[in-house]
């Protein structure tokens, strides 16, 4: 598609959500409940699909991206309502007894999501269903490694037999997707914008979206820490840090980068971790990268690290990254790193992790907030009570105890980061909200008022009156007393003409 096709496509989008945001909330599941009969029977297909695009291995396809579709799209549509109900917001002073305030929720319009190739099927699909039960038109770009996914999404929401124009799939570069989206002051685009992917590239949408003052919810990259105490039960701890660091061929966002161990267990944990890395078998427990270009990357990365004096301690079977001819790169566990390298500063996209020691939780803590990324991270511990003060003092938006990376999977709990991870969050009821500007409604229920305390005419016995009330709510206890005649006569100014 073209950048100059896009304004026929905002304003039939704009057409179409205007009656689909006047429908009841029921009325809009009930569609959507037709999407979620169409993936329910095509598991099989959409799995091979996601497989033949992004190079994941069948489980990967199935568990973390089929799974957290149908899980999510029940969820919303339980939920939704209840998110997007009015609420009432409770009095902050009984000096303004008489004003009763309440939230209420609309939608944007237009929303416009540009989603990654790491997890084509699983991102954009939660922020779509939320963004149709709220009452948005949806405008979705794919990525461009992944158009058979894309067209794919496509075929799901055609099923939901959605009015023309409320939901629009488009193939177009990367490169042109920004400024079609974002449009400008004299020709706007989506009214909201969601974007996964590179800091960089997210940083460059903001520039785009000033001039509009676009709002933009990011989801940017990660160089995610687990800790493990000395405390951790190491089977579990090795075992699950190693499937969030290789799953997907370490291409997830929120997977391991840094693996911050107690000197006391490092020697133990890293056994251990290494041999899980070694065991790991090609096409079955690890799939290929998305790419060459990407293989090419991480191997760069990882070659600098080598070069200022890391050390591979373990890897996993098949060749080193130097094989041009595949996109298939082994496991790879580095030890003896320090800061500077690119598995310290950046954001690795690969099965590659870290093994570094720490003295305590203070040192752990300080290692682990020293990126200036923040999407997750995890405390591996079997005392809780300690586990979850430790995580808490992490800077990351989702952090888990005993587990890790599986969180975006919870159609609960919000999803994003700190720092440059991003803004805003998806999934969860902040999530939902995400999908809709807050607008308050503040009514006065005093009956008979002529005028609040503080209209015109302005007089001296307006000015003691306030100063009184100043009194009453911030003064000595002498001050408070004396002030209350003062708080009655000028509350009288409410009913005089």
């Amino acid at each position: 598609m073209k950048k100059s096709e896009f304004p026929p496509l905002i304003e039939r989008a704009r057409r179409a959500q205007e009656a689909w945001a006047a429908l009841p909330f029921r009325k809009r599941a009930r569609a959507l409940k037709k999407a979620g009969a169409y993936l329910a029977s095509h598991i099989d297909e959409l799995t091979e699909t996601i497989c033949r695009d992004t190079g994941k291995l069948p489980l990967d396809a199935l568990s973390a991206e089929v799974l957290p579709a149908i899980m999510a799209l029940g969820y919303y549509r339980r939920k939704g309502r209840a998110f997007l109900e009015a609420r009432r917001i409770g009095g902050g002073n009984p000096l303004m007894f008489n004003k009763r305030s309440r939230l209420l929720y609309k939608p944007y319009g237009v929303v416009g999501i540009i989603s990654p190739w790491n997890f084509p099927l699983a991102i954009p699909f939660s922020e779509v269903v939320m963004a149709l039960l709220a009452g948005n038109a949806v405008i979705l770009k794919t990525a461009s490694l992944t158009p058979h996914v894309g067209r794919a999404l496509e075929g799901i929401f055609t099923a939901a037999e959605l009015p023309g124009g409320l939901f629009t799939y488009v193939e177009m570069p990367g490169k042109d997707a920004g400024p079609a989206f974002i449009g400008a002051p004299e020709a706007p685009g989506v009214d909201k914008l969601f974007f996964t992917g590179s800091t960089a590239a997210g940083k460059a949408l903001m520039a785009l979206a000033a001039p509009r003052l676009l709002p933009l919810v990011l989801e940017l990259g990660g160089a995610d820490a687990a800790i493990v105490r000395e405390d951790a039960g190491l089977d579990r701890a090795s075992a699950g840090i190693a499937w969030a660091a290789f799953s997907n061929a370490g291409q997830s966002c929120g997977g391991v980068q840094r693996i911050i161990v107690h000197q006391r267990v490092y020697k133990l944990f890293l056994e251990k971790f290494c041999a899980l890395t070694q065991g790991l078998r090609r096409g079955i427990d690890l799939g290929t990268m998305s790419s060459l270009g990407q293989k090419q990357t991480v191997r760069r990365q990882i070659e600098t690290c080598l070069k200022m004096g890391a050390r591979i301690a373990a890897k996993s079977g098949g060749a080193f990254f130097q094989d041009e001819k595949t996109a298939e790169a082994p496991a790879l566990v580095l030890t003896e790193v320090k800061p500077g390298m690119p598995i310290m500063e950046e954001e690795i996209f690969g099965p590659v992790a870290a093994v570094i020691p720490a003295a305590d939780d203070a040192e752990a803590l300080r290692i682990a907030n020293s990126s200036c990324y923040g999407l997750s991270a995890s405390v591996w511990s079997r005392n809780r009570r300690r586990a979850r003060s430790l995580a808490g003092r992490i800077n990351a938006g989702a952090v888990m105890i005993n587990d890790h990376l599986m969180s975006h999977g919870l159609a609960e709990t919000p999803w994003g980061g700190f720092g440059n991870s991003g803004l805003g969050r998806t999934h969860g009821e902040p999530g939902f909200k995400e999908m809709v500007k807050t607008q308050v409604l503040v009514d006065d229920i005093l009956p008979g008022v002529k005028r609040n305390l503080f209209w015109h005419p302005y007089s001296e016995a307006v000015l003691g009156g306030i100063r009184a009330i100043v009194n009453l709510l911030s003064g000595k206890a002498r001050q408070r007393i004396a002030a209350v005649p003062g708080v009655l006569r000028v509350f009288f100014r409410y009913w005089k003409k």
